[in-house]
């Protein structure tokens, strides 16, 4: 078996807890090993594990310390390390709609401006690649997209807004983001969903893992309301490999 990367660190979080750091690199390929290394735990089964919490470049292992210890806990995660990297997994791939500017989108016109650029370019450059979900977190179902153009980076408003609507798509830094319920936010709107991301009765609540695909469509505001008067609306996805 390989050994495993000097740089990977294994630390405790109290007697409850593992968290597996992967460096201070923030991209796909850190974020691919983050998620397959949950894959391989959680496909171990391992007694006392309670919970997986992939982020970005981290992993944190939660375990009933009344039922393993945590010794015995890093011996299973160092061997689940060690051994070879498996063929990647397909990817989930969505086709999210998206109601751009207007009363959906509020900040679309000012990042437009603020860039130097038209809002259909704007639509388009954020429209037209496939965004990793980093991670789940923040809210319920909140996903975190990676890949945003280099274009339309922009700093979060210096006064965050005390409430925005769920569905809204946003962008903040360097990154976009699907927002899953009604919430406070710093960044900027720039369009809303249709699909809801965090739904408590659906048998999956979330609709995005870590890990998946998102690919924005434009969509027309009569279209918006079309899709956003069905409660059970879903998105379509298929498997990209």
């Amino acid at each position: 078996m390989e050994e495993p990367e000097p740089s990977l660190r294994i630390a405790p979080i109290a007697d409850h807890a593992l968290y597996i750091d992967f460096g201070e690199v923030i991209d796909a390929a850190v974020n691919q090993r983050v998620t397959a290394l949950a894959k391989r735990v959680g496909e171990a089964r391992i007694d006392g594990v309670t919970g997986l919490i992939p982020t970005y470049r981290a992993l944190t292992v939660a375990y009933d310390c009344t039922r393993i210890r945590q010794g015995r806990l890093i011996g299973h995660i160092e061997r689940l390390l060690a051994e070879p990297d498996a063929a990647a997994d397909p990817v989930r791939s969505w086709e999210v709609p998206v109601a751009y500017g207007g009363e959906h989108g509020v900040d679309l016109q000012w990042l437009s401006e603020h860039h130097q650029l038209d809002p259909d370019t704007v639509i388009r450059l954020h429209s037209a690649v496939g965004y990793r979900v980093y991670m789940i977190g923040f809210m319920p179902g909140f996903a975190y997209l990676g890949g945003l153009d280099a274009r339309l980076h922009t700093s979060r408003r210096e006064s965050p807004r005390l409430k925005t609507p769920a569905g809204s798509v946003s962008i903040g830094g360097m990154q976009t983001a699907v927002a899953s319920v009604e919430a406070p936010s710093g960044w900027h709107l720039i369009g809303r969903t249709p699909a809801r991301s965090f739904e408590p009765s659906r048998e999956q609540p979330f609709l995005f893992s870590a890990g998946d695909e998102i690919r924005f469509t434009p969509i027309s505001t009569e279209e918006f309301d079309a899709l956003w008067a069905q409660p059970d609306y879903v998105p379509q996805w298929t498997w990209r490999t």
